[in-house]
């Protein structure tokens, strides 16, 4: 199979290139990503429709990866309670490896056909759930054999992918393709393949966050108040909606520990 992601970079004799040439060319080529995940918002919006609903039943959402896609699996899950004040059971992130492989590869972790299984059998994972493989290559083993063995389950499956024609998208019943082309320098997806995932996962789990309560207006308003700033930043969402003062607005704030309980006790149902 000729991967589109391990095709030659459109530029070459990259060592003689000026630091300003370098950095225009990659910019040029980061902005080929926007448009390339704008096609697939169609099947984004696919997958998350149908998430939203298993979400509502109690399910959750599983991402899986090897490398740089099971690292932006994993931060995007890792993201979701102190942004939403979920639950860290809700969204939950898995890397070929184990958590050791988010610092330092594991040689030969995506080779094994049978460990993501093994890895979401560990959490109970069961048909009110969904998985999202990640793998921009489309031929991960870890990936798409975890996403097979789901599938023979009657667990959902969906992908992230940015080449066509790949083995994960026969496993996923929402597979999502972006087609970024080749990368700056040759094979290396952790650039625009991996910017497209990033932004792709960024789509998911806010929409799926949004659809599920957890936004009201445009505000975070079930942030964890987990330092200073968080703090700050939901008080003045408070002196925004209402007329107090920002040290009266602190005070309710930490009183009630999210900006929606506060709302609710300034202005009950």
């Amino acid at each position: 199979m000729n991967k589109i992601t391990e095709q030659s970079s459109n530029y070459d004799d990259l060592e003689q290139m000026s630091t300003g040439d370098l950095l225009a060319a990659i910019n040029r080529e980061d902005q080929k990503v926007a448009i390339a995940v704008k096609e697939a918002i169609p099947q984004i919006e696919a997958l998350v429709n149908h998430l939203a609903i298993k979400m509502k039943l109690g399910g959750r959402l599983f991402y899986v990866g090897a490398g740089t896609s099971g690292r932006l699996g994993v931060l995007d899950a890792s993201e979701c309670p102190p942004t939403y004040g979920v639950p860290s059971g809700w969204v939950i992130g898995l890397i070929a490896g184990g958590d050791g492989a988010l610092r330092k590869s594991v040689e030969h972790a995506e080779d094994d056909i049978h460990q993501c299984m093994k890895d979401l059998d560990a959490y109970l994972i069961g048909v009110d759930d969904v998985i999202v493989g990640i793998a921009s290559s489309g031929t991960t083993p870890y990936v798409v054999h975890g996403l097979k063995d789901c599938r023979l389950r009657g667990i959902t499956t969906s992908c992230i992918t940015c080449n066509p024609g790949t083995p994960i998208l026969d496993q996923a019943d929402f597979p999502i393709l972006c087609v970024v082309g080749p990368e700056f320098v040759t094979g290396s997806t952790r650039m625009k393949s991996g910017t497209a995932q990033k932004i792709i996962l960024n789509m998911i789990s806010t929409s799926v966050m949004i659809k599920l309560g957890r936004v009201k207006g445009n505000r975070m308003v079930d942030m964890a108040l987990s330092n200073d700033k968080l703090i700050d930043r939901g008080t003045r969402m408070l002196t925004a909606q209402f007329d107090l003062s920002y040290e009266d607005a602190k005070a309710v704030l930490l009183k009630t520990g999210s900006v929606r309980a506060a709302t609710d006790l300034i202005r009950p149902k």
